[in-house]
């Protein structure tokens, strides 16, 4: 009989043997306290909630000790954990790498059987009140959509499944399952967020259902899968040794483009979300917008509470000297490309700006990156003495004598603590909160799953592709003002580059830019550069100049099969039916 468990207790038979005499006749009749049989679930709406909360609980977010980004040109994590197979194109079927945690083709996968169970078993649920079958159905097909995006990301087409299948042994269904084509994955996933759109709410009033999807959440959804397919890796001609598993037969791009506009505009058009603007600064009100609990900007998110564990992502990221972790360092490659603050691009080769590279940036610099000089927050009490103010230092500074130098309190010098240090010369400031001390305590901030500036940047990309430049450029802008950059006048084909500008650091960290670099078949250029790193020399002589060097600090290879992740050996062992992605 199959059973839900859902906690185990072990009696020993000792125990059974002394009561035994005492026990009704009926006694081995019962069942287990701690147990309930599968049918019990669907008879009980706190089970059947349960069972949906699992769905949400199986969304992996992005604050986990390795960031997504670390596998794209925003960082490098330090401790490697096989982030460098990844980086430097060696993955291979029986090997991922790091995105073996991302990329969970089983676990998706077991996701889905869970949610396909739930649409087959809820239409016979009575006695449950119909509002409430209704919200969890809509929350369900969102799921089952979200499920199968994520494969469609990583993998290309899949197999789609929408029953309750086997997964156990050699009698799984899995032996005779075959790959679906990509287009039919892609709409296989709007129709989902369609179905969940007819029974979402359009907003949550309750407390208790802070966090759970919307009807907008569903549609931020369907305009983020079908602007990916709408992209330029899966249309024709493409990459020519790819298959219409992996990209359409023809060319989709002006179909999918206007229907992920569409679904953008559904978004835009409710009026229920806005860009956050709290006080007008560019730097703070995108800083806030990843701390402030409930604001305009956000669709979906994963809330955290700190009295039940919180969020480790200050303690994972920050600087060294302030006993943190230092993990997902920004790398000078990532940070070379903020504009300077009147639009013009930022260069090396610029004496003045080499000689003052964090002056006068893109206001989001200064809400994403610690760089040395940055002022941050106190330290903690066994430092303050000697730095009181809390200034981020990465670099070797020359006393005021002239002669002897000493190491900042952020390197892997650290007389602090000499390791967990940053190899970049960089730290990462977004989403952190300043208030917090994350050596000893977790924060409460909220994982974005969607929020406003990417629906409105669907919404431009779409029209870019459909080549409405008006209103590409207007949306486009929406982002640029917020952020307090001058809005561009540029048109046609030459509004490409600022858009890629746009998308690239104002979603910086948020699990976009691994896959738009895919996408736009960027990634063969910029994941083959080497992520570089900056030295910086420092003076407390008057008259002694800074001195800032970029050096290369990791070598970094794509190769043209890494557009997409390679499936697992162990799932192609499964079924002779199950064709590997191309060139692996």
């Amino acid at each position: 009989m199959k059973k839900l468990q859902l906690f185990r207790y072990i009696c020993g038979l000792a125990v059974l043997a002394v009561t035994s005499f005492s026990c009704n006749k009926d006694f081995l009749e019962k069942k287990p306290l701690t147990e309930f049989e599968e049918s019990d679930v669907w008879k009980d709406q706190g089970l059947i909630q349960a069972f949906v909360n699992d769905l949400y609980v199986q969304m992996r977010p992005g604050f986990n000790e390795v960031m997504l980004g670390s596998m794209s040109d925003e960082s490098r994590f330090i401790h490697d954990y096989n982030t460098s197979r990844v980086v430097q194109g060696n993955m291979t079927p029986d090997d991922i790498g790091r995105l073996s945690e991302f990329a969970t083709w089983g676990q998706f996968y077991k996701t889905i059987r869970n949610c396909n169970m739930f649409l087959e078993k809820i239409k016979d649920v009575k006695g449950i009140n119909q509002s409430v079958i209704n919200r969890l159905t809509g929350e369900v097909y969102f799921m089952r959509g979200w499920y199968y995006h994520m494969l469609v990301k990583y993998f290309g087409g899949v197999p789609l499944i929408t029953y309750t299948f086997n997964l156990n042994g050699e009698n799984s269904d899995f032996s005779s399952v075959e790959r679906a084509k990509f287009t039919d994955c892609v709409n296989f996933v709007a129709a989902q967020c369609d179905s969940a759109a007819k029974y979402l709410p359009n907003s949550y009033e309750e407390i208790d259902n802070k966090g759970r999807v919307t009807k907008y959440a569903a549609y931020a959804l369907k305009s983020r899968m079908l602007l990916y397919a709408a992209s330029k890796l899966y249309n024709a001609p493409g990459i020519p040794e790819m298959t219409d598993l992996t990209k359409n037969a023809t060319d989709m791009t002006a179909d999918f483009a206007a229907r992920a506009l569409a679904a953008a505009d559904s978004v835009i058009n409710s009026g229920l979300f806005s860009l956050y603007k709290p006080t007008g600064n560019g730097t703070t009100d995108y800083g806030r917008v990843f701390l402030d609990k409930g604001n305009s900007e956000l669709i979906f998110v994963k809330l955290y509470d700190k009295s039940l564990l919180g969020t480790s992502h200050d303690k994972y990221n920050g600087p060294n000297g302030y006993h943190n972790w230092g993990g997902n360092v920004p790398i000078e490659n990532f940070v070379s490309g903020y504009q300077m603050a009147d639009g013009s691009a930022f260069s090396w080769g610029d004496a003045n700006m080499a000689a003052h590279p964090y002056a006068n940036r893109d206001p989001r610099f200064y809400a994403t990156i610690l760089y040395d000089g940055a002022k941050w927050k106190t330290r903690p009490a066994d430092a303050r003495q000697t730095d009181p103010v809390g200034i981020i230092q990465t670099g070797r500074y020359e006393n005021a004598a002239g002669k002897d130098s000493v190491w900042g309190l952020d390197t892997r010098n650290s007389t602090i603590e000499n390791w967990n240090g940053t190899f970049s010369g960089y730290y990462m400031r977004k989403f952190m909160d300043i208030n917090l001390d994350a050596q000893f305590l977790n924060g409460d901030q909220s994982w974005i799953w969607f929020r406003y500036a990417e629906v409105l940047l669907n919404r431009a990309e779409a029209s870019l592709l459909l080549k409405n430049y008006g209103d590409a450029r207007t949306y486009t802008n929406m982002i640029r003002t917020r952020a307090g950059m001058p809005a561009t006048t540029l048109d046609g084909e030459a509004l490409w580059s600022v858009y890629k500008y746009e998308r690239r650091y104002e979603l910086a960290y948020e699990e976009h830019r691994f896959f738009d670099l895919r996408r736009w078949m960027d990634a063969e250029t910029v994941m083959s550069d080497d992520a570089k790193g900056i030295d910086v020399r420092g003076s407390f002589v008057a008259g002694h100049p800074f001195k800032y060097t970029v050096f290369t600090m990791q070598e970094r290879t794509f190769n043209k099969q890494n557009y997409f992740v390679p499936i697992p050996s162990s799932e192609l062992r499964k079924t002779d039916k199950l064709k590997q992605n191309p060139l692996y």
